[in-house]
């Protein structure tokens, strides 16, 4: 899928490290609330920029009865493993514990991943996974190096690798949380509407809801679809460029089934809110719009059902066709998430400004941040 380059004007003029803010490092979550649901809301009135402190029980108080809430369904996948090394052509015993994170599929049993320490770890190598009990889950050769650790993998043929993976594999916490993954991160870094797997970071803002939310929402007369973005580890990748419209990100795999594809036209149709459930939404149904954009230039730019991948890059000056109000959690400094709340957040030369005194707001008030942290609703 083609993409919509960079804004011009104005936004192209911000340099990466306007998006800077210190945060005390007492504030970055490191375990999700003691309760799925029990988090703090700040809502942005995106009219004025007006702040207020809420729940995030308060929500259905914040929807109107015909909202149409979209959800990300991606499953986080256990993407971090460990493995030895062992060099093919000389069939050594495997030795020294190499850490993998698979990033995304590749093609039949081919698998992106990030290798760490990754510079020995050459063309040709095999890396063993074992068991437990010190056998042997999975296998696979390294095909080709990239830039920062990254290879590709060729894994040799299992019956199930997504349950090998539950056995073997591990909660893959961002680099913030600065602790080993536990048992419980299995339930609590994944929704509760999780079905598709392939994320390796977890869609952060649908964590927070629960079977009673969804019921309270359903009481309000809110409809709910379901799209599927995979989260790629891009998410927390530094930007290593200094200038807004150098920034290129990783493309990420995403769909829009057909009933949902129908909700959102008819809620477009209506003149019903769409309201995106985190940024992976809002890249996704974007994403879909600037394309039905393209293929239906003077109409309605219908979205049809889509399965593909997405690389758009949304920062202050996106002209934004379907979200209406957004449900995110806070975000990294210098990151492309940050620069798409500010696009949200308001007009061309006030949404930054907004996010980050909101964020100087959050800091003040004592909100948690990132993965397990609070939330922020701008509408």
């Amino acid at each position: 899928m083609s993409e919509q380059s960079p804004p011009k004007g104005k936004s192209a003029e911000h340099r990466v490290d306007d998006f800077n803010y210190d945060l005390p490092e007492s504030l970055i979550a490191q375990e999700p609330p003691a309760e799925r649901g029990a988090s703090r809301m700040m809502v942005m009135d995106r009219a004025s920029g007006a702040l207020h402190d809420d729940a995030f029980s308060g929500l259905p108080a914040r929807l109107r009865p015909g909202d149409l809430l979209v959800l990300n369904d991606s499953r986080v996948i256990p993407a971090r493993l460990y493995a030895h090394r062992t060099l093919l052509r000389d069939h050594e015993k495997p030795t020294g514990r190499i850490e993998v994170m698979l990033l995304e599929p590749a093609g039949e049993n081919l698998w992106r991943a990030l290798v760490r320490p990754g510079r020995k770890v050459a063309i040709g190598e095999r890396l063993v996974f074992p068991t437990p009990s010190g056998g042997i889950a999975l296998e696979a050769e390294v095909l080709e190096r990239g830039k920062f650790g990254e290879r590709l993998l060729e894994f040799a043929p299992v019956d199930d690798f997504f349950r090998v993976l539950d056995e073997i594999g591990h909660t893959p916490l961002p680099p913030y949380i600065h602790r080993d993954d536990a048992d419980a991160d299995r339930e609590r870094y994944q929704t509760i509407f999780a079905r598709e797997h392939g994320s390796v970071a977890a869609p952060t803002a649908g964590l927070h809801f629960t079977p009673q939310m969804l019921d309270a929402l359903a009481a309000k007369e809110v409809e709910i679809a379901h799209i599927t973005l995979h989260v790629g580890l891009g998410t927390f990748a530094p930007l290593r460029v200094e200038r807004v419209d150098e920034v290129r990100l990783h493309r990420e795999r995403y769909t829009i089934g057909s009933a949902s594809a129908e909700a959102i036209n008819r809620a477009v149709a209506e003149g019903r809110r769409i309201v995106a459930v985190g940024t992976t939404v809002v890249r996704a149904l974007e994403a879909a719009a600037l394309e039905a954009a393209k293929i239906d230039a003077g109409g309605a730019g219908r979205l049809k059902p889509y399965s593909g991948e997405t690389e758009i890059f949304i920062s202050p000056g996106f002209e934004f066709r379907l979200v209406g109000a957004l449900l995110t959690n806070f975000h990294l400094p210098q990151s492309s998430l940050l620069m798409l709340v500010s696009a949200f957040a308001g007009p061309l030369g006030t949404g930054l400004d907004r996010i980050l005194g909101a964020y100087q707001h959050a800091i003040q008030e004592r909100y948690r941040f990132y993965s397990y942290g609070d939330c922020m609703f701008i509408a």
